[in-house]
């Protein structure tokens, strides 16, 4: 059996590294801990619509008609839409494509 003989360790740098084994400087550390600091939740743009999807509470149940009257009435409901009329191009899939359904 032939032995491999490798290359020894090849050292790519000559310098010392003023990084590593240091703490970093947190410069937004004084706000977070004074509660000044904002978010991503802290925004509430103008005008903005918040989604939701209501599933049916039966498993395989099929769905013959859905009236969204009532929803639509409810003050603040920008609007609401079965699964049928979420717009062209788009469907709801109940299989995957391997098992013949939603084939695009």
């Amino acid at each position: 059996m032939a032995t491999t003989a490798y290359e020894p360790n090849v050292v790519l740098s000559t310098e010392q590294s003023n990084v590593v084994g240091t703490r970093p400087v947190r410069h937004d550390g004084p706000d977070k801990v004074t509660g000044r600091a904002l978010y991503g939740a802290d925004f509430q743009p103008a005008d903005l619509l918040h989604g939701g999807i209501l599933r049916s509470p039966h498993s395989h149940a099929r769905i013959k008609s859905i009236n969204t009257s009532r929803a639509e009435a409810l003050p603040g409901v920008g609007g609401a839409r079965p699964g049928d009329g979420i717009g062209p191009g788009l469907r709801i899939c109940r299989s995957t494509p391997a098992r013949g359904g939603c084939a695009a």
